[in-house]
C-alpha cells in the first residue's frame, strides 16, 4: 500500500507533528511494506524545514490543498490518512482542509484527534463533512466513538478506536528511602492557559511541607498561539505565583520541546505524572499515553483520555482546579511506596495495549479495511450481454420508473420523459426474439413519448407522478432534446417498419423545437437524434438545419473557451459531458466537415485524459464538479457519463479509426461498470442486467435507478458498436456473444 498521510510533521513542536512524525517512523519499523507519503502542513508565519516530507501544504492558502489532492491523484496512492485538528488548518475553525478533501479521489482515513459534543456552527459542519466523506474513522477513545456515532451520525462498522501509540520500554519501578532521594513529579506539553498548571503549583506547598524532596519539572515551550498574542506572560505569572507561595525551589523549567528519547527519559525519571487539564473535552494526551506505557503513576483531571485510560488501573482523579485533591492525592502515593509502586506496575500493565508495535498492525489494519482489493477482469466478460430481467422489473404499463429503493421499484417518485426515450433507444439495440417482442416494449416508451407532447406549449412534458398526472406543463430544454434524439434515433435503428415511419412523423412534426434551445446539451441531444436521422435520410433539411447549428455553436464555444490547459465548450464541467463532444464529431460526418471531426476529436481527448486515474481506471467527473469554474472534482461518479464516454469513443473510432486510442478509452469506461473503479466496486449486475445508482467516496450507492440502468445497458451496446468498428477479429468475437 502507498499511502499520503497529512498533517503536522517534525520539526514541528506540537502534538499532531509529534503524532504524524511517530506514525511514519513506527510503520517504518513494523509496517515497512507500508509506503507513507508525508503532506506536512507548512505555516508561513512559522515555517519549518521538511526534510523527509513528500510534499507541503501552505495551510493558509486554498490553492495548496487543490495541489496536493491532484499530486495525490496522479501518484496513484491507495489510501489518504489525514491527521485532524480544527486549529492545523487554515481558514475559520480549519475549513480550508475540506478542499483537499472533496478533491481526493483514494479512500480517506480520518484520524479525529478532537471530537466535540459543543461544536460551533461551523466545527459541527466540518466535522460532519469529513464524517460523509471518510471511508474510515480513527478515533483514539471510545468517548469520541459514541459521540461521532450519536451526534454525528457516523456509520458504526466505519469508526475504529486506537489508542495512541506509546514506546516499548521495561518498567522502571520508583525505589527510594527516607534519606531525602529526589522525588519527581512531572507535567509535559505546550503551555497557556487550560493547562491547569496555576493549579498544580497551588498544590506544591502542602505536597512539600511534607515531602521536601520533592521537585515538579515543568517541560515544554509556550504554545505558539500563545506566544504570538501573550508572548511569555503566562509562563511569568506561574513562575511568580511559585515564588510567593515559596515553592520556587522545588519547580524545575525545562523551556523546550523535547525529542522522543529525551522525553522519555525524563518520564522514566518521575516518580508521578501530572495532567491538571482543564479542558474535560480533551479526547487524546500523547504524554499521557507515554507516561500509562512506560508504568508512570497518574494524577490527573478526569478530561475523556484520562478517564478511559486510567479506568482500570486506580489512576489518580481529581476534579478541575481543586489544588487540595491533587496535594492529597500526590502525598498519599508519596507516603506508602508500596502502593505507589503497585500503581506503576497496573499502568504499565495496561500501557502494554498502545506500544507501537500494537498501534501500527492495527492501523494497517484499519487502512486494509477502507481500501478494497482490485479484481482482475478477464476480457471475456465485457463481451457477456446484460440481463434484462431488472429492466423489465422497473417497467409497467404506462413506462418505466425513476427510481428504485436498492433493487425494488420505488413508486413514489413516478416516471419521466428522460429515461422513457433512452428506454426506447435500447429496445431499438437489444437483439430480441421475435418483432413482437420488441413491439410489446417499444410501444410502451415511445406512446409515453407521444403523450409527453405538450401541444398547448408545443414542448415535451418530463416528470409525471404514479397515477399518470404530469408534474409540469413543460419539461427541461435537455429532457425535450432527448425527445428529438430518440425520435431520430428510432427512425434510423427501430427493426419495426412502423415504428420508424411513427419516429419520422414525429421528429417532422417536433424536431423544430431545436431551433430555440439555448443550452448546448439540449441542442447536442437534438443534433445526435437528426444525425442518426440523416443516415437513413440524407436529404432532410430539419435534420440538417439542426446539425448545421449544433456544430456552428459547439465549434464557435470551443475556440471561445479554451485555453493550453482547458480544451472544452464551457467554462464549466457539468454531466454527460463526452456528449457534446459526440455530437460535433457525429455533426462534422454526416456534414462532411472534417474542422468539426478534428475539433470534437480534440476535445474528447482532453476530456478522457481528465477522466483517468493513475491506475488507468475510468474516472467520470464527478457530479460534486457541476457548476464549478475550472474545477474537477472526482465523485459523486454517474453511470451516465461513463456511457456517453463509451458512445463519444465509438463516434470517434469511426471517424479516425487507425487510433487505438478511443477503443482504450472506451474500454475503460465500461469496465468501471464491472469493478475497475476508484473503489474497486462492481456496480453492474450482468446476469440481471442491473446497476447501481453510482460511485461515492463510501463505495457503490446500492439504489438502482433506470437511469443508471439504462446507462449501463446502453453502454454494452455501445462498447460493442465500438468493437465492430475494430477490425475483423472483434467483430467475430462480439457477434458470438450476441448469439451467446
Amino acid at each position: 500500500m502507498r499511502v499520503a498521510l497529512v498533517g503536522n510533521f517534525a520539526p514541528r513542536k506540537c502534538g499532531i507533528a509529534t503524532f504524524t512524525t511517530d506514525i511514519f517512523e513506527q510503520f517504518a519499523i513494523f509496517q515497512p511494506e507500508t509506503q507513507l507519503d508525508v503532506y506536512a502542513l507548512q505555516d508561513p508565519e512559522d515555517p519549518v524545514v521538511h526534510d523527509r516530507a513528500h510534499a507541503e501544504i501552505r495551510r493558509s492558502e486554498p490553492a495548496s490543498y487543490a495541489e496536493a489532492a491532484r499530486r495525490m491523484n496522479e501518484d496513484g496512492v491507495d489510501a489518504v490518512w489525514l491527521q485532524h485538528e480544527f486549529g492545523i488548518f487554515g481558514g475559520d475553525c480549519g475549513e480550508q482542509v475540506l478542499g483537499l478533501v472533496e478533491r481526493i479521489a483514494a479512500p480517506l482515513i480520518v484520524t479525529l484527534h478532537t471530537v466535540l459534543s459543543h461544536p460551533s456552527a461551523k466545527q459541527d459542519a466540518i466535522t460532519r463533512r469529513l464524517v460523509a466523506r471518510a471511508s474510515h474513522i480513527m478515533v483514539m477513545c471510545q468517548t469520541g466513538r459514541r459521540l461521532l456515532i450519536e451526534r454525528y451520525e457516523a456509520q458504526a462498522d466505519r469508526v475504529s478506536v486506537i489508542e495512541h501509540g506509546a514506546p516499548d520500554r521495561p518498567l522502571r519501578l520508583s525505589h527510594f528511602d527516607d534519606g531525602g532521594t529526589v522525588r519527581r513529579l512531572m507535567t509535559f506539553g505546550l503551555l497557556g492557559p487550560g493547562k491547569g498548571l496555576e493549579t498544580a503549583i497551588e498544590a506544591l506547598p502542602a505536597i512539600v511541607a511534607r515531602h521536601p524532596e520533592v521537585v515538579y519539572r515543568i517541560v515544554g515551550v509556550s504554545h505558539p498561539n500563545e506566544l504570538r498574542r501573550h508572548g511569555e506572560a503566562y509562563r511569568q505569572s506561574l513562575e511568580a505565583l511559585a515564588e510567593s507561595l515559596g515553592v520556587g525551589g522545588h519547580i524545575e523549567w525545562v523551556n523546550r520541546f523535547l525529542d522522543t528519547d529525551e522525553l522519555v527519559a525524563m518520564l522514566e525519571d518521575c516518580d508521578i505524572y501530572m495532567t491538571p487539564y482543564l479542558n474535560l473535552q480533551q479526547a487524546t494526551s500523547g504524554t499521557l499515553s507515554y507516561a500509562v506505557a512506560l508504568g508512570r503513576a497518574i494524577v490527573s483531571t478526569p478530561y475523556i483520555h484520562a478517564r478511559e485510560l486510567l479506568s482500570d488501573t486506580g489512576g489518580m482523579l481529581v476534579e478541575p482546579s481543586d489544588a487540595e485533591a491533587i496535594a492529597q492525592a500526590v502525598t498519599r502515593l508519596l507516603d506508602h511506596q508500596g502502593e505507589l509502586e503497585a500503581l506503576q506496575l497496573r499502568t504499565y500493565r495496561r500501557g502494554r495495549q498502545t506500544i507501537w508495535r500494537h498501534f501500527a498492525a492495527n492501523a494497517k489494519a484499519m487502512l486494509e479495511t477502507a481500501v478494497a482489493p482490485g479484481r482482475a477482469l478477464p476480457a471475456t466478460v465485457e463481451r457477456i450481454a446484460p440481463g434484462l430481467a431488472a429492466f423489465d422489473a422497473l417497467c409497467d404499463g404506462t413506462g418505466m420508473l425513476q427510481h428504485g429503493h436498492y433493487a425494488v421499484p420505488n413508486r413514489h417518485h413516478g416516471y419521466c420523459l428522460d429515461d422513457n426515450v433512452r428506454a426506447l433507444m435500447l429496445v431499438n439495440r437489444v437483439p430480441w426474439r421475435s418483432p413482437g417482442e420488441e413491439l410489446r416494449r417499444a410501444s410502451t416508451f415511445a406512446s409515453f413519448l407521444q403523450y409527453a407532447w405538450n401541444p398547448d406549449a408545443k414542448r415535451f412534458r418530463n416528470f409525471m407522478n404514479y397515477d399518470r398526472s404530469w408534474c409540469e406543463d413543460v419539461g427541461s430544454e435537455d429532457s425535450n432534446g432527448r425527445a428529438i434524439w430518440a425520435l431520430g434515433d428510432t427512425a434510423a435503428h427501430s427493426r419495426i417498419v412502423g415504428l420508424r415511419n411513427w419516429a419520422a412523423q414525429g421528429f417532422a412534426s417536433h424536431a423544430e423545437i431545436a431551433f430555440e434551445f439555448e443550452a448546448p446539451r439540449s441542442i447536442a441531444f437534438a443534433a445526435l437524434g437528426a444525425a442518426a436521422l440523416l443516415e437513413v435520410d440524407a436529404g432532410n433539411r430539419v435534420a440538417q438545419a439542426i446539425v448545421g447549428r449544433c456544430g456552428d455553436m459547439l465549434e464557435k464555444l470551443l475556440c471561445r473557451t479554451r485555453r493550453p490547459d482547458w480544451t472544452w465548450f464551457e467554462t464549466v464541467i457539468g454531466y454527460d459531458n463526452p456528449r457534446l463532444s459526440q455530437a460535433l464529431i457525429d455533426c462534422g460526418r454526416v456534414s462532411g466537415r472534417p474542422a468539426w471531426i478534428e475539433a470534437g476529436l480534440d476535445s474528447l481527448r482532453w476530456v478522457m485524459a481528465n477522466q483517468c486515474g493513475a491506475g488507468g481506471q475510468f474516472r467520470p467527473v464527478g457530479s460534486e464538479s457541476f457548476g464549478r469554474g475550472g474545477d474537477i472534482l472526482p465523485f459523486d461518479q454517474q453511470p451516465l457519463e461513463a456511457w456517453a464516454a463509451i458512445d463519444a469513443c465509438a463516434a470517434a473510432r469511426r471517424c479516425d479509426p487507425a487510433s487505438t486510442l478511443w477503443l482504450e478509452h472506451g474500454r475503460r469506461a465500461y469496465r468501471w461498470f464491472l469493478g475497475e473503479n476508484d473503489r474497486n466496486v462492481p456496480l453492474a449486475d450482468l446476469q440481471l442486467g442491473s446497476c447501481m445508482d453510482g460511485v461515492t467516496p463510501l463505495g457503490a450507492n446500492q439504489n438502482v435507478g433506470a437511469e443508471s440502468l439504462l446507462a449501463f445497458q446502453l453502454a454494452y451496446y455501445g462498447f460493442e458498436q465500438m468493437l465492430g468498428c475494430a477490425g475483423p477479429d472483434w467483430r467475430e468475437d462480439a457477434a458470438q456473444s450476441h448469439q451467446g
